[in-house]
């Protein structure tokens, strides 16, 4: 899979930290031209550090016109992968306005945007991954906003599917359960938290960061291509126990 990103054109969101951050540097050492996309300018260093090949882009992803005026500028692209997510994690009766907006504003309207901008940039036989979660389909306290938007990336998923494919761009998404990146640390360190979702995992573990980036290059690379509108769901057997 990693060979087939050699020369390819990807443009990952959320590219400072966790999930998007490895996968910029795997696809730059696979051969891949990275477009990184991402708030901070000290997160976008690093990658150029890393890799003076990667492009980046510093935007603020709620920002819906800044989007549409930094991103234009991208190159022609063989690859989205629509990464970047906020978890705020509380009781449903503790969740603030505030709360509500940023988690729609970084995880669903941001996800339309930067897809719509770039869509022209998009060639044939191109592929978009949105990274969402197994709590698109399951419930779990205190994820009433965190589930009800990558329930909408979902369904935009499949939407995109359908209007998508004549023109051969496939899009799919990988859905995890909890990655162990530093927001999934800290948000299920609790062993009393953590011990009832691990129950109903057969493997009796959460997701590695590493699982999630094969995932996505697989939906990158061309060993998916009759793959589309399909979500991956990546939880160690949770729906099946």
């Amino acid at each position: 899979m990693y060979e087939n990103m050699k020369n390819k054109t990807i443009l990952v969101t959320g590219a400072g930290a966790g999930i998007g951050n490895d996968l910029c540097k795997q696809l730059a050492e696979a051969g891949a031209n990275v477009v990184a996309v991402a708030r901070s300018s000290e997160q976008l260093k690093e990658l150029r550090s890393f890799n003076s090949s990667i492009k980046t882009f510093q935007v603020d992803l709620k920002d819906w016109s800044q989007v549409r005026q930094t991103l234009a500028n991208v190159p022609a692209l063989d690859g989205l992968v629509n990464n970047a997510g906020i978890a705020i994690i509380r009781p449903f009766t503790e969740l603030t306005e505030q709360d509500f907006d940023d988690t729609f504003d970084v995880n669903i309207r941001a996800v339309f945007n930067v897809t719509q901008t770039v869509l022209p940039k998009l060639k044939e036989n191109s592929s978009v991954v949105m990274v969402s979660s197994l709590a698109a389909s399951r419930s779990f306290d205190g994820h009433a906003v965190y589930s009800a938007t990558k329930a909408a990336v979902d369904s935009l998923t499949r939407s995109l599917a359908l209007e998508l494919g004549p023109r051969k761009i496939r899009v799919n998404s990988v859905n995890p359960t909890v990655v162990l990146t530093k927001m999934g640390r800290d948000n299920w360190s609790d062993p009393a938290k953590a011990g009832p979702l691990l129950a109903h995992i057969p493997q009796r573990r959460f997701c590695e960061v590493q699982e999630v980036v094969d995932a996505i290059v697989f939906l990158l690379s061309d060993k998916s291509s009759f793959v589309n509108g399909h979500h991956l769901n990546l939880e160690g057997g949770y729906s099946v126990s």
